[in-house]
């Protein structure tokens, strides 16, 4: 793939995220999709059934988020993308309570492609930075 054709299919799923679509967010995914967000329990996730229940569930957790790349370093047929995520923590992101706070943190992505699609991607949060902004409020 090109690097223009690697950019445009990670454009369609920031899209797909920012605007909570599940179906175009799987759209952007091989069938036998590997999604490995180092430390979630269980981990890696196979396929689009799989990857599909996790984003249901997480979908809700972040809300209005907007996911800001930083930078990009390509390959043959990857790209690796910092990026910073802003957002509203609802839920329980990252099993922590979300108390409708504001949280911005880093993250660090592996794409790799297969025949235009996304065929792996492996993860890795700043959870210290989320850990910090959405420590339980203290009652003093």
């Amino acid at each position: 793939m090109t690097k223009d054709e690697m950019d445009r299919a990670l454009e369609r799923l920031i899209a797909a995220q920012q605007k909570r679509d599940l179906a175009g967010i799987l759209a952007t995914y091989a069938d036998d999709i590997v999604h490995d967000a180092v430390g979630r329990d269980p981990n890696p996730l196979h396929g689009k059934v799989a990857v599909g229940a996790f984003y249901r569930e997480s979908l809700g957790d972040l809300e209005n988020t907007k996911v800001l790349p930083v930078r990009r370093l390509y390959g043959e047929d990857f790209v690796m993308e910092e990026s910073l995520i802003d957002g509203y923590a609802h839920g329980r992101p990252f099993d922590l309570e979300g108390y409708s706070r504001p949280v911005r943190f880093r993250i660090l992505r592996i794409f790799e492609f297969r025949n235009g699609l996304i065929a792996r991607e492996t993860d890795w949060f700043d959870i210290i930075a989320v850990q910090r902004q959405l420590a339980p409020p203290r009652h003093d």
